[in-house]
């Protein structure tokens, strides 16, 4: 048996790397075949009790220096174990499974919607500078032999920046659970399509854009409400949170949408957002590749999203979905109405539902399993 310890600070159920981590350990503990610890500063009450956890909780000031002692006390660690795979970034670790993409190329898509002075904070800040070097050390150090990447995108913008080669590196697209993440979830007698529209006041007929997410200056909730507003007939419901929720509520009061839009905060079962939606939108900056994505697939629903998303790879124009740039509001007003068109009659409606549900339904998490083992098991012998 392959004991295999797992590095992420803050194990948070809502995020997306964290979800990554509860499907692999689900996955591979099933398997039989890898026992598996997450390295961890915290974890929610609750969380499932047959996973191993360690707490690794060195003391901080600081953001820069939370990262560093948390890196410092894995090394120190991961001796116990045959493998180490983070999902921090951690110099010394076998395996990074780059669940954030590349943090140098998350500052310059950031610094596009920033002020001059804005841009020029971000370029001297210690904590970015201390990411950003510790980054370039992690894919450059010796004893790293394997990357796993959720996107091509995170792969070749990894190979290109960093020189590791071909050989290192690995592209496993996220699992879902696609018996649980299924069209039907429109259907639950509990929280169907009808039961939720219902309790948020929304109409059946009206069309209906889902948005999951936290962190919303990056996920693009800005653009959502936006391509929206010269479309009267479009809904959209925000499942997620963000410190600055307030100032999307005003903006959308300011572009007259506020009546359209249900700001909901953090949901715990998402299938009912997608049973009750028509589309799923994410015009995010930069995504290497989110769960949402993939859950929205699963459960029948067409997919909006930005060329800076790595499921955009799984687009094909008009059939599954549309992808434009993050910052396009045009380019997604113009998308909205050819959705409209196709949403608006059964055979179209159909056709995107069906196509999207394709799209997911190779990507189980039997399958993630499946290739994360291998790796495992090729890095043990």
């Amino acid at each position: 048996m392959i004991r295999l310890a797992i590095a992420r600070q803050r194990y948070n159920p809502h995020g997306g790397a964290e979800r990554f981590v509860a499907r692999a350990l689900e996955a591979l503990s099933a398997e039989g075949r890898v026992a598996v610890t997450l390295l961890a500063r915290d974890w929610p009450e609750g969380t499932k009790s047959d996973w191993r956890f360690q707490r690794i909780d060195p003391f901080y000031l600081g953001r820069t220096w939370r990262e560093a002692s948390f890196a410092r006390a894995v090394r120190r660690q991961a001796t116990e174990y045959d493998l180490l795979q983070s999902h921090e970034r951690i110099p010394g670790a076998a395996i990074f499974r780059a669940g954030d993409g590349v943090h140098a190329t998350w500052l310059e898509h950031d610094a596009r919607t920033r002020s001059t002075i804005g841009r020029m904070a971000l370029r001297w800040s210690p904590y970015h500078r201390y990411l950003c070097r510790t980054e370039r050390a992690m894919f450059t150090h010796p004893a790293l032999r394997y990357v796993i990447c959720n996107s091509r995108m995170v792969r070749d913008d990894i190979a290109a920046r960093f020189g590791v080669p071909a050989e290192k590196l690995a592209v496993i697209y996220n699992g879902v659970d696609t018996a649980a993440f299924h069209p039907d979830v429109a259907h639950d007698a509990v929280c169907g399509r009808n039961k939720t529209r219902a309790r948020w006041r929304i109409d059946n007929e009206t069309p209906l854009l889902a948005f999951v997410g936290s962190g919303f200056a990056r996920k693009g909730v800005e653009t959502a409400l936006r391509a929206i507003a010269p479309l009267p007939p479009v809904h959209l419901v925000v499942a997620g949170e963000d410190k600055r929720r307030a100032r999307y509520e005003a903006l959308a009061r300011e572009l007259g949408v506020a009546s359209r839009v249900r700001f909901l905060g953090a949901v715990d079962d998402v299938k009912s957002v997608y049973g009750a939606a028509d589309a799923f939108i994410l015009p995010t900056l930069y995504d290497p590749f989110p769960n949402a994505c993939i859950e929205a697939l699963a459960c029948g629903l067409p997919l909006l999203t930005s060329t800076g998303c790595g499921a955009a790879e799984w687009i094909s124009e008009g059939r599954n979905g549309w992808v434009r740039d993050a910052l396009d509001v045009p380019g997604y007003q113009s998308v909205l109405k050819d959705w409209l068109a196709r949403q608006g009659t059964e055979e179209g409606r159909h056709a995107l539902r069906a196509a999207a549900r394709a799209t997911a339904e190779p990507h189980t998490l039997a399958a993630m399993a499946v290739a994360l083992s291998l790796i495992y098991s090729q890095l043990v012998i």
